[in-house]
C-alpha cells in the first residue's frame, strides 16, 4: 500500500499538467471567434474610413466632372488661392484666442471648484452643459446674444461701453465666434483639469504645509507641474478641433463666412469648393493640405512640450 501510493503521482502535478494541455490546444485552435466579432468593427472602418480617404485621395488628381488625371494642378491651385490662404489666417485667428482664453480661465475655474467643500458637482453640471449642446443649437442662440439689441450688448452699455455691431464687421464677428468657441469648449477643460487636480496625491501639500509653504506656493510648485500633462493634452486636442472648425463659423457667417469672408475656415473652403461649386477634385486636394497641416501642427507640439507620440 505504501509502495503504490509512493509511485503515484501527486495532485499538483497532474492538474498542471492538464493546464498545459489545455493551453496547448487553445494556442493551436484558430481564434475565429474573434475575427467574427471584430468583422463588424473592421467592415465599418474600411467602408466609411479607408475607402473615403482612398477615394478622395484619387480625386484630388482628377479634375472635372469626367474626372480626368490633371495630377498635381489642384494642389497648385489651392495653395495659389488667395481665398484659401485667409481661411488658414481666420481659422489660426480664433483657434489661438480660443485656447489661449478657455485653457487658463478653465484651470483657474477648475482649481476654484476643485476647493469648494460644497456645491462642486452643481458646477460641474453648470459649467460642462455647454459642451454637451450642439453646436449648431448654441450658435443659433449666440445668433440672437449678438443681435445689436440682444443681452450681450445689453450687458456691454451698462458697463459704460458702445453696442457692438458683432456680425457686420470682420474683427467683432471674429471675435464672436472666439465667445462661442470658449463658452461651448470652457466645461470640457475644467472638467478634464478636476480629474488631474483630483488625481494629485494629498501627501504633497501636507508635507508642504509642514515646512511652511503658503497656499500660493502650493499652487505654484504642487498644483502647476503636476498639471502640466493635461494643460498639454488640452492644448494638442484644441489645435486638432480648431483646425477642423466649421459648424460655429457657418452658423454666424453661412457659406461665404460673412462678412467679407472674415469667418471663412478652411473646412468652410473646402465645403464651398465641394458642394457649392461641384469642384470635387480642389476640395479634396484642400482636404489633404489640411491634413498635412494638422500632422504638422501635432508633430511640432509634441515635440516643443516634449510629449511622447
Amino acid at each position: 500500500m505504501s509502495d503504490h501510493m509512493s509511485k503515484a503521482t501527486p495532485l499538483g502535478v497532474l492538474d498542471q499538467r492538464m493546464l498545459r494541455k489545455r493551453n496547448k490546444m487553445i494556442r493551436r485552435q484558430p481564434p475565429l471567434a474573434w475575427y467574427l466579432f471584430l468583422l463588424p468593427t473592421l467592415l465599418g472602418i474600411a467602408v466609411f474610413m479607408i475607402y473615403p480617404l482612398a477615394e478622395s485621395l484619387r480625386l484630388s488628381f482628377t479634375k472635372g466632372a469626367d474626372e480626368r488625371f490633371v495630377g498635381l494642378e489642384n494642389y497648385v491651385s489651392v495653395l495659389e488661392s488667395g481665398t484659401f490662404w485667409y481661411s488658414v489666417y481666420n481659422t489660426l485667428y480664433i483657434t489661438v484666442f480660443q485656447l489661449l482664453i478657455a485653457i487658463p480661465l478653465g484651470f483657474i475655474i477648475a482649481c476654484l471648484i476643485n476647493n469648494l467643500r460644497r456645491g462642486s458637482n452643481f458646477f460641474k453640471v453648470l459649467f460642462y452643459l455647454p459642451n454637451v449642446t450642439s453646436i449648431v443649437a448654441a450658435a443659433t442662440v449666440f445668433l440672437a446674444l449678438l443681435h445689436p439689441d440682444g443681452p450681450l450688448n445689453y450687458v456691454l452699455q451698462l458697463l459704460g461701453f458702445e453696442k457692438v455691431i458683432w456680425l457686420s464687421q470682420p474683427l467683432s464677428a471674429k471675435w464672436g465666434a472666439i465667445i462661442l468657441s470658449v463658452w461651448h469648449w470652457l466645461g470640457f477643460v475644467i472638467i478634464i483639469n478636476l480629474a488631474n487636480l483630483q488625481a494629485i496625491s494629498s501627501d504633497y501639500y501636507e508635507a508642504s504645509s509642514i515646512d511652511g509653504a503658503s497656499r500660493f506656493k502650493q499652487w505654484l510648485y504642487i498644483t502647476l507641474p503636476n498639471m502640466l500633462g493635461s494643460l498639454t493634452v488640452l492644448f494638442i486636442i484644441g489645435w486638432i478641433g480648431g483646425l477642423q472648425r466649421f459648424s460655429d463659423a457657418y452658423m454666424l457667417g453661412g457659406l461665404q463666412g460673412s462678412p467679407a469672408r472674415s469667418l471663412h475656415t478652411v473646412v468652410g473652403f473646402i465645403f464651398e469648393r465641394g458642394f457649392g461649386g461641384h469642384e470635387y477634385g480642389l476640395a479634396s486636394a484642400a482636404s489633404y493640405i489640411l491634413f498635412l497641416f494638422i500632422l504638422a501642427f501635432t508633430y511640432i507640439n509634441t515635440k516643443v512640450t516634449k510629449m511622447k507620440i
